[in-house]
């Protein structure tokens, strides 16, 4: 009697999801346990600061007050960007979501580390689109500024996966989507205002 040929692994757009799935919970497990009792505390530091935008305002202060004009309207378009990010993340695409928030207990992230653990869902990372919209909403109008900026936001995401709220493709989503939502808004804001001129 013939064998029948084994058949070919499936392939397509779900198993490509499927695999990337594994691979997001392999980063997060072995970043949850892997010692870093140094960086820790910095970690959880910098991902309370940037609660609620807190170092993007701080940051738009500091380019208003020493930047002159072009610094005001780089911290104008850096915020108009968190804003418009802010609204779009947290009112319409997290109510969509229904990926649940990592399981810290669960995955032995140490208690060193935790911050407040949100109640929305966990995709995308609200508070990576913001810093990076942040980002690339100043760097629209300041690119230098831009460099370190994006390093901070770059940072933040990175201080998400480490405290335990976020899964790494929920920050480089927010990361992506976050540069996206500012380069649409920065570019309608200055079509706006040529057109007043």
């Amino acid at each position: 009697m013939e064998e029948s040929p084994a058949e070919p692994a499936a392939s397509g757009p779900g198993r490509w999801l499927e695999d990337a799935e594994r691979v997001d919970l392999a980063l997060y497990a072995a970043i949850a346990r892997t010692p870093t009792p140094a960086l820790d505390r910095a970690m959880s530091r910098l991902s309370r600061a940037a609660d609620f935008s807190m170092l993007s305002i701080a940051s738009a202060g500091v380019l208003a007050a020493t930047g002159g004009r072009t610094g005001r309207r780089a911290a104008a378009m850096g915020l108009a960007s968190v804003g418009v990010a802010a609204a779009f993340f947290n009112l319409v695409v997290k109510p969509l979501s229904n990926r649940s928030r990592p399981d810290r207990i669960a995955e032995q992230v140490p208690i060193a580390r935790h911050v407040r653990m949100p109640t929305s869902t966990s995709f995308p990372s609200g508070h990576s689109a913001t810093a990076f919209a942040f980002a690339a909403g100043v760097g629209r109008v300041l690119p230098p500024a831009a460099v370190p900026l994006h390093a901070l936001a770059a940072a933040v995401a990175y201080s998400r996966v480490h405290t335990g709220v976020h899964y790494p493709g929920d920050v480089v989503a927010g990361a992506v989507s976050g540069t996206v939502v500012a380069q649409l808004t920065t570019h309608a804001l200055d079509r706006r205002a040529a057109r007043r001129d």
